[in-house]
């Protein structure tokens, strides 16, 4: 199913974050050194550091030709990828930057983080059109509806609230996750949301009215990634236990477990960041090990 392809290293510390390139045969990462790489599918290897940063990343969004870099000073860079430069720096939260998610219809960027607040931003100027709180503590993850009609947040208190889109009414509280939620994923057929924390499940959760359907002990400790195949019915998750594994996401049947614990040649370290590539050849994860793992699927 998943088979390791290549280990691509030249970060000099933890990497936190991924996100693909317009290109489908590149990607890009970003953690706690001082730079954005870009990297080649196609060659697997390194192309360039195509952005210098002064404080740690943990968030990478891309939406079309725009990077933006959500950093630990809480600034927000947006990075032309054509023009090769910098645009501007997105000023309002005081603490890290931990998720940034955009909604394409309303063409608002959505940011978040340690300061437990979320501000709304315009994608035609990066004007800030919104904030509000949610809580005294971290958000960690945000999650926006296949309709883009509802947001989930995910934070440090368990749990899991549901938002509307449009007017950023709170809809929701969903409190299942004993520890802080850090991940979460809307199924890509529309029939349910499934939730990873720090208390090593995962929640499944149908919708539209966000009943707990599933709860699965996945891991040995947090889970930070949740990645649906773009194609096929499968998603992984990648967990602070130095594991990824390959769900069905029909009957949540375990498939695959990618470990050094079961003799596959994979991270040392907590895993923190998972994504597919375009056409879902493979799964590309990072962590604290610095290094970026390409598994192959066949």
């Amino acid at each position: 199913m998943l088979k390791l392809s290549t280990t691509l290293t030249g970060h000099q510390n933890p990497i936190y974050a991924l996100a693909k390139a317009e290109d489908p045969n590149r990607f890009y990462s970003a953690g706690n050194d001082k730079g954005v790489v870009e990297w080649s599918l196609h060659d697997m290897a390194f192309i360039k550091v195509i952005l210098p940063v002064q404080s740690s990343v943990y968030a990478l969004h891309r939406i079309g030709n725009l990077l933006f870099v959500g950093q630990r000073s809480g600034a927000i860079l947006v990075f032309d990828l054509e023009a090769n430069k910098l645009i501007t720096s997105l000023s309002f939260h005081e603490k890290g930057v931990f998720d940034l998610k955009s909604i394409v219809s309303k063409n608002e960027l959505l940011s978040t983080g340690e300061d437990g607040t979320v501000a709304v931003w315009s994608l035609a100027d990066f004007s800030l059109l919104y904030h509000f709180p949610v809580l005294k503590n971290t958000i960690r993850v945000i999650a926006i509806s296949n309709d883009e009609k509802e947001i989930a947040l995910g934070a440090k208190d368990g749990l899991i609230r549901i938002y509307n889109a449009e007017d950023f009414t709170l809809l929701n509280e969903l409190d299942s996750h004993t520890m802080p939620v850090t991940s979460i994923q809307y199924d890509p057929t529309g029939n349910y949301m499934i939730s990873g924390s720090r208390d090593a499940q995962l929640k499944v959760w149908n919708l539209p009215d966000y009943s707990l359907a599933n709860t699965i002990p996945a891991h040995l400790f947090s889970i930070y990634s949740i990645a649906f195949h773009p194609v096929l019915p499968y998603f992984a998750t990648c967990s602070q236990d130095k594991s990824i594994k390959v769900w069905s996401s029909n009957d949540f049947k375990l498939y695959k477990i990618l470990s050094n614990d079961k003799g596959v040649e994979g991270h040392f370290h907590s895993i923190n960041k998972m994504i597919w590539s375009e056409d879902g050849k493979y799964l590309i994860s990072t962590g604290d090990d610095r290094q970026i793992k390409i598994w192959e699927f066949s």
